[in-house]
């Protein structure tokens, strides 16, 4: 397992970029959602966790308006932006620029809210991007702390939380949810974070799967996963017509099932009611299941839940459907997609001890198809976004 970029080194590459030391390095990880995939944006639960792995910004307070932005991953090219400004998405910025309007969005929208100025910004990452792990949060709320310390401002992170959302809302046009922002500044070791996304209000809920004998295993598809692609955005248009037409607010509000289904006549939007129900019925049972330390007995939930994903609400891909085949098989206790969808990762819950077995497996099911290996990731709940230096 790769271990998270130290803060001392990026503060070196800071120095040798910028000629200067940065005034603070900032990290923020990313997530696996446990269970709850598609209902953040219908005001329903969802159920993650943060990753050990995740995006480290060194940063310097600058105080003539400007966000400059360089990664050690991207384009060596930096990228200086106002903070006072429209949407980036409308600036026609080209496709090596696309990774920095993450933290100038988040920089506009911050000030703003808030007030803060400007940054010079060095970026490192030990977060594969397009694995659906949600690296772009981590981008965001490690460059919303980073600006909230240079700047003087201390937000409720929930507060934080929404003003990164708003940023790949309305900056970037990503239209995602609240959960990977919540999950990267409110999540803790050793707990996954119970949030309702419509209140916003959360709690931790133990999950130690080590403790009992079993390993979370994330398995990078490699099949780039990108939010702002055209399916992700018709889903969710789709369960706003499907509360539209049945008269609720969202489809968190959907009572009864049964006959919410009757009386739609489009089978699309039936599909697409049923999975983000049922979802929130998973979400509240395997919070019960991890509160009860039945860990082992999650195996279900993931398999109903990826079943509901690939057959209900149609987000799956074949090299998904092939890892979680491949992990049962093998023995794994459960398994399934994670994130938005059309690419991205799997996680799989199975026995330690069975665990290169399980690798092996969905790796020559990888060999069979002539598809790229995958990668895996030991998923252990790690820490939320903090200063590191």
């Amino acid at each position: 397992m790769t271990a998270a970029p130290a803060a001392a080194p990026l503060a070196a590459a800071f120095e040798n970029v910028y000629g200067r030391a940065p005034d603070g390095v900032w990290r923020a990880p990313g997530r696996v959602n446990l269970i709850g995939e598609h209902t953040d944006y219908n005001d329903g639960l969802v159920l993650p966790f943060a990753l050990a792995r995740g995006v480290t910004v060194a940063a310097a307070r600058r105080d003539d308006g400007i966000v400059e932005a360089r990664s050690l991953r991207a384009s060596a090219e930096p990228v200086a932006a106002p903070v006072a400004g429209g949407p980036v998405a409308a600036e026609g910025w080209p496709p090596e620029r696309a990774w920095a309007a993450y933290p100038v969005g988040v920089a506009r929208v911050l000030h703003g809210a808030l007030g803060t100025g400007g940054a010079s910004l060095l970026v490192d990452a030990d977060l594969p991007a397009g694995a659906g792990l949600s690296s772009s949060a981590a981008l965001e709320c490690a460059t919303a702390l980073a600006l909230c310390g240079l700047h003087g401002a201390d937000p409720d992170r929930r507060v934080l939380a929404e003003l990164c959302r708003r940023a790949e809302n309305e900056q970037v046009g990503a239209p995602c949810g609240i959960m990977d922002q919540a999950a990267s500044l409110l999540c803790t070791p050793g707990n996954a974070l119970l949030l309702d996304c419509r209140s916003g209000l959360s709690g931790p809920v133990p999950f130690a799967p080590g403790d009992a004998g079993l390993t979370l295993l994330v398995v990078d598809t490699r099949a780039s996963h990108a939010i702002g692609g055209g399916d992700y955005g018709r889903r969710r248009a789709e369960c706003e017509e499907a509360a539209a037409l049945l008269g609720v607010p969202a489809l968190r509000d959907v009572k009864d099932l049964a006959g919410a289904l009757r009386s739609l006549p489009d089978p699309v939007l039936r599909r697409r009611v049923q999975h983000v129900v049922t979802e929130n019925h998973r979400v509240e049972a395997a919070a019960g299941l991890l509160r009860a330390g039945a860990v082992a007995e999650l195996g279900s939930m993931l398999n109903a839940s990826h079943l509901s994903l690939r057959d209900q609400f149609e987000v799956s891909w074949p090299q998904a459907d092939a890892a979680v085949d491949a992990a049962l098989r093998a023995g794994a206790r459960g398994g399934r997609m994670i994130g938005g969808g059309f690419g991205g990762s799997v996680i799989v819950l199975t026995a330690a001890d069975r665990a290169d077995r399980v690798r092996d497996a969905i790796t020559a099911a990888y060999a069979a198809r002539g598809w790229t290996a995958p990668a895996f990731l030991d998923a252990v709940p790690s820490h939320g976004a903090h200063r590191t230096a």
